[in-house]
């Protein structure tokens, strides 16, 4: 897998190397908004020159002559300091995703805030010791799927080499919110069938992976009690920075408990005013028995 390919491209899980990124030369804040809004050379030079005259920044001017708007300034912000931003077309069409699609917003503030309590409480400085965050619920709705991805988009909005892993094999949702295939999958590792196409590249975010479900499969807990499965995280914890493990909720079995086992390290989501509190007792009960560092317990109220 390589990292300097664009967005869209599928590595190969067979071939992971250096995910290193490019050195991306920082272009001025003018030449990305002149190419966002197709800005003429007589435009620039209005905006310019009332920027002189006004003393403001050049975004500043632009919005002040009507030949850019305040997103135009943001996403040319993002560009020029690397940060994920999506376009209007990718927040229409993945709305849940607000670490990326609003990421000035108050929800997208709250994940970075989260970001921060779980980095102090799974560092290690021991890099062989690195662990995978398995993200756990007690029942279905709780938003744990929508934590996930807003999560492995906050971290890898760090710089980090994020991959999140789609390990709900009884109500997968990751392929649609990422927007990526999922006819090849986590399954099919698990199956013996083979790595390639797997682990998908996420659009906009140039150092955020996926490796959807893929198909359905009639035994998801003998799959990931297997030996095929702890053999996968060992390798993706070497070559990722951080890896998230989206899981069943605790409804449908002991999948997620099974999971974060073989992760090391859990986080528990519930929803505000819904989540039964004798569930999530049980739920933690059952994570610390499987010897699982408990990150916290996160309440949901999107």
């Amino acid at each position: 897998m390589n990292a300097k390919g664009g967005p869209g491209e599928e590595p190969d899980l067979d071939s992971i190397q250096s995910l290193d990124q490019a050195d991306l030369k920082v272009r001025a804040i003018g030449e990305l908004i002149r190419d966002a809004r197709n800005l003429s050379a007589e435009d620039v030079e209005r905006i310019s020159k009332y920027q002189r005259e006004h003393k403001l920044r050049f975004g500043e001017a632009a919005i002040a002559l009507g030949l850019a708007n305040a997103e135009d300034v943001l996403f040319a912000l993002s560009q020029q300091f690397q940060y994920a931003y999506a376009d209007e077309d990718r927040r229409k069409a993945n709305p849940e995703l607000v670490a990326l699609t609003q990421p000035f917003g108050h929800q997208a503030e709250a994940f970075r805030a989260i970001r921060s309590q779980i980095l102090l409480r799974t560092h290690s400085e021991d890099e062989t010791q690195r662990r995978a965050l398995a993200v756990v619920s007690p029942d279905t709705g709780d938003g744990k799927t929508y934590f996930c991805a807003n999560l492995a988009v906050a971290l890898a909005q760090l710089g980090a080499k994020v991959l999140v892993v789609d390990a709900d094999m009884r109500g997968a949702r990751l392929h649609q919110i990422f927007g990526v295939d999922n006819s090849r999958g986590l399954s099919n590792l698990l199956a013996g069938r083979g790595g390639k196409n797997v682990v998908k590249s996420v659009p906009d975010v140039p150092n955020l992976w996926v490796i959807p479900v893929g198909v359905q499969p009639p035994n998801p807990l003998e799959l990931v009690e297997g030996p095929a499965f702890g053999l996968l995280l060992r390798e993706l914890t070497s070559k990722f920075d951080h890896v998230l493990i989206d899981t069943p909720a605790a409804v449908f079995g002991s999948d997620g408990v099974v999971i974060a086992a073989r992760c090391g390290a859990a986080l528990v989501v519930a929803r505000r005013n819904a989540s039964k509190v004798s569930k999530l007792q049980d739920l933690v009960v059952s994570l610390q028995a499987g010897q699982s560092r408990l990150a916290g317990v996160v309440m949901n109220e999107f």
